[in-house]
């Protein structure tokens, strides 16, 4: 039988080994209060604090475990797991240069290629395809194996859903496939930055800048770029962008770009820019279904390699339908309560999270969906309580009246009291045209996708 000091020192050296082979909270969660306390005839007696780590330690890291004592002393035959007094282990020491090292870089620096600016976290490997987006990846895939063949792919949705996470998957799996590939990502809002800095005042070296702004973005192989929507109104930087484009397409170089609404929504935007996104192919995010919710849940769950009881899993899925931040959010939230009490956590306390973290949905006005909806449409809304018959306002009031009597049940004498004193019969042909148009329409039915999501936050 080994001394305490001997098996205490053994047990530390296995854990700094450990460390280094599953994620931080999964050690901080299952690791740092075990113990080894006791060796008798080749077993070694772990400790841990309850039921519930002793169960996930069993199961989950028995031969781990197992396999890095028996490296260090054969004479170990096995462990065994029992609920006991246990003490915070100490965490292995790392060289301080290490420790400088890694705390002289921000945190995305650590994934973030800084030639290309690409996050290599956002991969195929872990992207969960469902019907929400099966056509964007579909899209994505076809470009991987055949660069130019959508010419530029244009991606858009709401917030959350997972835009940026596949566009960048793309630009990754492309440079995996051709390492001499020249790459880069960026976002709308840096690339006027970067065309702002070089306009700067003053002739000859202002002249440099903006030639070496124009031959950085014309010499790339495949140029993403995330967040279209902000480009709106910037007429400089969408001139820059229009001639970029020219350039690049006429090269056979492959672009992407993202936005949260399809560019012909975009408030602001050149219908030059817009007739040049149109070339290629759009395609557009929802968000996901219930069972997507669950394999998305399913997904991460994984990654952090821990525990969360199937009835759980289908309440929050059944319950949270926004975006997949949402989804995420309340797993994490739900993650951390369950290392706080050392225990998985039940249907009603995950009920309480989701009361206690998700937005209920609000009251809207019918002068507040007037206003929203008519914004969507870049319409005085003042418009849609006229008698004008200008088509763009009558499409707008028909979206409305459509709006009000499918997602809000409103009667349809009330909807035409509330639009401008119309008749009930003239409430009820813009519902039934709308309703007709969505059966051969795509873009007016992706129109109210947009609509709905911005009513629902």
């Amino acid at each position: 039988m080994r001394t305490h000091t001997h098996l205490h020192d053994l047990w530390n050296e296995c854990l700094a080994e450990i460390e280094t082979t599953v994620s931080k909270a999964n050690f901080n969660t299952w690791f740092k209060k075990a113990l080894a306390h006791k060796e008798e005839d080749g077993v070694v007696s772990i400790a841990v604090p309850n039921e519930f780590i002793k169960e996930w330690l069993g199961t989950k890291y028995h031969k781990l475990i197992l396999k890095t004592l028996r490296s260090r002393d054969m004479q170990i035959r096995n462990i065994e797991f029992v609920i006991g007094k246990t003490e915070t282990s100490p965490a292995p020491q790392q060289p301080m240069h290490q420790i400088e090292a890694l705390h002289s870089l921000p945190l995305q620096q650590l994934y973030i290629n800084k030639k290309d600016n690409l996050n290599s976290r956002y991969t195929f490997t872990n992207f969960i395809i469902g019907p929400f987006n099966e056509l964007a990846y579909s899209a994505g895939q076809a470009i991987i194996n055949k660069p130019g063949v959508y010419n530029p792919l244009f991606i858009y949705g709401s917030t959350g859903l997972g835009k940026t996470h596949l566009i960048q998957a793309i630009g990754n799996a492309l440079k995996e496939r051709n390492p001499d590939i020249s790459i880069y990502y960026t976002n709308s809002e840096k690339f006027t930055s970067d065309l702002v800095e070089a306009l700067g005042p003053g002739q000859g070296v202002g002249q440099a800048k903006i030639n070496a702004f124009k031959n950085k973005y014309r010499n790339y192989d495949v140029l993403i770029m995330d967040d279209i929507q902000f480009l709106g109104g910037r007429d400089k930087s969408q001139e820059e962008l229009f001639h970029l484009f020219n350039i690049l397409y006429d090269r056979n170089k492959q672009i992407i770009f993202s936005a949260d609404k399809h560019p012909n929504m975009i408030h602001g935007l050149v219908d030059r820019l817009k007739s040049r996104f149109s070339a290629g192919m759009i395609v557009d995010i929802l968000k996901p279904e219930y069972e997507s919710r669950v394999a998305i849940l399913r997904a991460k769950i994984r990654e952090q390699e821990t525990f969360v009881a199937d009835e759980v899993i289908d309440y929050i899925a059944m319950n949270v339908e926004g975006n997949i931040r949402e989804l995420e959010g309340i797993l994490n939230s739900l993650l951390v309560q369950q290392t706080m009490k050392s225990r998985p956590v039940t249907v009603e306390e995950a009920k309480s999270l989701i009361k206690n973290n998700i937005k209920p949905k609000k009251h809207v006005s019918v002068a507040e969906i007037v206003k929203i909806i008519s914004g969507f449409y870049s319409i005085d809304p003042e418009l849609m309580y006229d008698k004008t018959r200008r088509k763009e306002v009558v499409h707008s009031r028909q979206v409305i009246m459509y709006i009000l009597r499918e997602d809000f049940n409103i009667s349809y004498p009330l909807i035409g009291k509330e639009m401008g004193g119309r008749d009930h019969t003239t409430v009820i042909h813009s519902h039934l045209k709308v309703r007709g148009e969505l059966e051969n329409n795509s873009l007016l039915t992706r129109e109210l996708e947009q609509i709905r999501a911005m009513l629902s936050t």
